[in-house]
């Protein structure tokens, strides 16, 4: 595990002391939690933006699907009879 120091402002320090109290865990902790949950929003954000890419540079293509047949699947949902997913 590395070591990485950080200067905290005092907007943060606070409420920050007060967390390790109430959750009785150490700033430690709570900072890595914090730094994970940011690394894995960003990481979603990244595979977000690429998927819009992806389905922008499909319509540019022509690649689509007519919302008829994926609304007829939607409404298939969940029944007997529900349609296998619509393909381009």
């Amino acid at each position: 595990m590395g070591v990485t120091s950080i200067r905290l402002s005092s907007e943060i320090e606070k409420p920050l002391a007060d967390l390790t109290k109430k959750l009785d865990r150490s700033k430690n902790y709570i900072i890595n939690r914090a730094v994970e949950e940011f690394v894995a929003r960003q990481a979603m954000e990244r595979d977000r933006w690429e998927d819009a890419l992806e389905a922008l540079d499909s319509v540019k293509n022509g690649r689509l699907i007519d919302a008829g047949v994926v609304e007829k699947w939607m409404d298939s949902w969940g029944g007997d009879d529900e349609l296998p997913t619509p393909t381009i």
